[in-house]
């Protein structure tokens, strides 16, 4: 089910210990995990833990995988914008949400549309930090297509900022990773930004 090397002392917990793990936490919050309304929270935190952290089952550089050559000569940059994801920070379990834009400069390749949004999909469905997410969807692509180049910009809110703590909401934070041609080509990089709307 992981991608993370597990040890025999480290497998993987039961759905009844994770089960038990939210009955845990919602006693420790103050609650009666045997209520009503609280009765079967514990299997529906268990159910959305799987759905939120699916990534761990995938590779997603196994979605690049089948190509395309017949391009007729296309050789300018291929960019999908706004690639809605909810992520969860790896800090507090608190979600993530923003859009992702992809964008690289094939090679005699290029990939269907929807794998793009499966990557993205594949490393935001884990515990996350931004950058990172920013680097390995960039990364997944550069190794698996071998483009010219390839750039990724994230937008996202994070609730462990808005929700607790400093507690400032209407705050995104933007990263971006720039490789091959978008690096070292600054026409292409500006035009890449340009298509994304992140122009001057």
């Amino acid at each position: 089910m992981t991608s993370i090397a597990q040890s025999d002392s480290d497998a993987r917990p039961s759905r009844e210990e994770a089960e038990a793990a939210v009955r845990t936490l919602l006693r420790w919050a103050g609650d009666d995990p045997g209520r009503e309304g609280l009765r079967d929270t514990p299997k529906r935190v268990a159910k959305a833990f799987e759905e939120w952290f699916g990534g761990y089952g995938v590779d997603p550089q196994d979605y690049l995988s089948r190509t395309f050559e017949e391009v007729d000569g296309y050789d300018e940059i291929v960019v999908l914008r706004d690639i809605d994801f909810i992520s969860h920070c790896e800090h507090h379990l608190a979600p993530i949400i923003g859009k992702a834009h992809v964008a690289y400069l094939p090679d005699r390749r290029v990939v269907g549309i929807s794998k793009l949004a499966r990557v993205v999909e594949g490393y935001a469905r884990r515990l996350q930090i931004q950058e990172r997410l920013t680097s390995q969807i960039a990364k997944a692509i550069e190794t698996t297509l071998q483009p010219l180049g390839v750039g990724v910009v994230i937008e996202a809110t994070h609730q462990c900022m808005t929700t607790r703590g400093v507690r400032k909401s209407g705050v995104s934070m933007v990263t971006s990773c720039v490789l091959g041609s978008f690096r070292s080509d600054r026409r292409t990089r500006q035009e890449f930004l340009r298509l994304i709307g992140h122009g001057g």
